[in-house]
């Protein structure tokens, strides 16, 4: 376990607890934006609240600028926490059902982006919770009391598209094979990646239980370079597992370029490179 990571065993104990704890389930389909409330209204982790990848961990669209899924401004999300109840003295554990390569990910960034320290995702999910013989819910839970919480919002964490091109940082691309190599691409307007990336796939970065892999495998998958580098996908949310398989082994973490290849490839005016 990590810093980064937590387990059934600490999440069981943590919920007998006296420090504060919220959970977040982040369960999400990017094809389906529906999809989280219903997995979630079918049972959940009793204690947690649903945490939408489309109205609580993005902003809307609004063309071009941002990508398909934009962070949310810094006073909305400040305003979600609080209505979550987080203050800094709250730990958080946060969860999906596909290993975090999703939105657990990228909940887990957003907090720390706000400043908060004590947040974990649940390694393996939700699946690895019910195996282990953990209940589920389906009522929702009532917030205790809206917290006044003033984040520290960290701005170093984040790279924008100018400083993307400039070409000093290490590009970690989170996306399949097939569309780094710009063989397909289902949902952008062009097809490729960024010149220079390297394609470090979100879902190599799990086991076969949906669990981040081990260090040992992490240390094989991920660069040791020493360089700064930047993470980003299609739309700035399974960037996130690397930024988290990072914090696991215990390196410097990645920067995040929220508009990752929606952004980066809907100005005709930026290079492109396709293969491997």
């Amino acid at each position: 376990m990590t810093t980064a990571l937590t387990d059934v065993t600490n999440l069981l104990m943590w919920q007998r607890g006296d420090t504060p704890l919220v959970i977040l389930d982040c369960r999400a389909r990017l094809a389906d934006p529906d999809a989280g409330r219903r997995f979630y209204n079918e049972g959940h982790i009793p204690g947690a609240f649903h945490a939408s990848v489309d109205h609580h961990l993005s902003a809307p669209p609004a063309g071009a600028n941002g990508g398909r899924h934009p962070l949310p401004a810094p006073q909305q999300w400040q305003r979600q926490l609080q209505q979550w109840g987080i203050t800094p003295q709250t730990r958080v554990v946060v969860y999906d059902d596909l290993g975090g390569q999703l939105a657990a990910a990228r909940a887990w960034w957003m907090l720390k982006w706000a400043g908060h320290d004590d947040v974990y995702v649940l390694n393996g999910g939700i699946q690895v919770w019910q195996a282990e013989g953990g209940p589920l819910e389906s009522r929702e839970p009532r917030v205790h009391e809206v917290s006044d919480w003033q984040c520290d919002f960290q701005a170093q964490m984040i790279a924008t598209a100018e400083e993307v091109a400039e070409g000093e940082a290490l590009l970690l691309d989170a996306r399949g094979a097939a569309r780094f190599a710009g063989e397909e691409e289902p949902v952008d307007s062009r097809a490729g990646h960024i010149p220079g990336a390297a394609n470090l796939p979100a879902s190599s970065l799990l086991d076969e239980r949906n669990c981040v892999a081990a260090s040992d495998a992490l240390a094989q998958l991920i660069p040791a370079t020493g360089q700064s580098s930047i993470a980003y996908c299609g739309s700035g949310v399974s960037a996130c597992m690397i930024i988290l398989a990072h914090a696991a082994l215990g390196r410097p973490l990645p920067r995040l370029y929220p508009g990752s290849w929606s952004e980066w490839s809907s100005d005709p005016e930026r290079p492109l490179a396709t293969g491997h």
